[in-house]
């Protein structure tokens, strides 16, 4: 697609416009269309400029990040948000916030170092974020043109495995793990409040962002859900009924201590770009777990998890798939579902359900 993805970029400090428009240019296939002061101008702009992407700042005068949010919700604007989120807790939590009122993701303002070396900060999250609404908006007009001619509705395909041909002989789950990405804090506001209090296996979560990010979530989800969930610590013995995040910056993986399995976390590179990663994570469960581990791959972009899940397989784990329709980025399940390792793809609705089930199996 040759066509630019339009850029308007919202904000109350000059200096940082100008920033994010010199950085955003450098982009290739991107045009910044106009900037704002706040979300007032901001709001009659995106009427005006009709742009693909709104960068959005939370602390402005007049009308803030979140209010401009919730007026975008009200008119039912298709425009993705990006905020662009102070790297504090305070800024994480309000991220969050921003996040369950549909902002499409968020980048964290580079603290400290030159000004160059903050552009390269931004350059570094900005450049997937325009690949991730360039795939959307390519897949979004390719499946308008692929319907030219009304056909019969069809319900959407669920791979399920035929329980008269296991992979192994059938063992009871010990464990859920995830691997998630774009999209992910507000799937996980859906999916994790559905687990009951009662589930008998930890559940632990690789959600690709940045550190201090990964507590605000986990602390979000706590109060939403029955579970409990927190942000996974050095040397703790994970335990049933609860939901573990790796922390942003860090990889994790399990291993096994006196009294059970321990979260161990560490600084090893980064894979597929990312760290936490959950191709780190699935490696150990794969070793720990046998064919007693459940692994969950949802909206997310690129191919993280794959390899993890291929060990799984090998094992006899089981693995779930987020489909198409609920994805935010239909990258992460997609690679999973090409690769030949997922046993059921379903709605995002329906995968607590179906952890519930395979559990109690």
């Amino acid at each position: 697609m040759n066509k630019k993805i339009r850029v308007l970029v919202v904000d109350d400090t000059v200096l940082y416009r100008k920033a994010l428009t010199e950085v955003l240019a450098r982009i290739p296939n991107v045009k910044v269309v106009g900037s704002a002061g706040n979300g007032k101008i901001g709001l009659n702009k995106i009427e005006q400029l009709r742009p693909d992407l709104v960068t959005l700042d939370f602390e402005m005068p007049v009308m803030d990040g979140l209010q401009t949010l919730r007026e975008l919700k009200k008119k039912k604007s298709d425009v993705a948000v990006v905020m662009v989120s102070a790297h504090t807790s305070a800024g994480a939590a309000v991220t969050m916030e921003a996040l369950e009122l549909g902002a499409y993701d968020f980048i964290a303002k580079p603290s400290g170092g030159s000004l160059e070396q903050n552009r390269e900060a931004l350059l570094k999250q900005l450049k997937p974020v325009i690949q991730s609404v360039t795939t959307r908006r390519i897949l979004s007009r390719t499946l308008r043109k692929a319907t030219p001619t009304p056909l019969p509705k069809k319900k959407a395909v669920v791979t399920i495995p035929s329980p008269a041909a296991p992979l192994k002989p059938a063992r009871h789950i010990d464990i859920v793990v995830v691997g998630i990405s774009t999209g992910g804090p507000n799937a996980l506001a859906v999916m994790i409040p559905l687990l009951p209090k009662t589930l008998r296996v930890p559940v632990v979560i690789v959600q690709h962002m940045p550190p201090v990010f990964t507590k605000a979530m986990a602390d979000s989800l706590d109060k939403k859900s029955a579970v409990q969930v927190k942000e996974a610590e050095q040397d703790e013995l994970i335990q049933a009924g609860r939901v573990y995040i790796a922390p942003g910056g860090r990889q994790m993986r399990l291993t096994r201590r006196a009294g059970g399995i321990a979260v161990d976390l560490t600084d090893d590179p980064p894979e597929n770009h990312c760290r936490p990663a959950a191709d780190y994570l699935f490696r150990s469960v794969s070793k720990l777990y046998d064919n007693r581990a459940l692994g969950v791959i949802m909206t997310g972009m690129g191919s993280d998890g794959v390899l993890g899940l291929r060990l799984m397989k090998r094992r006899g784990a089981r693995v779930i798939g987020q489909d198409k329709e609920t994805c935010v980025v239909y990258g992460m399940p997609m690679e999973a579902v090409k690769a030949g390792v997922t046993d059921v793809v379903l709605p995002l609705a329906r995968i607590a359900p179906e952890i519930v089930r395979m559990v109690q199996q």
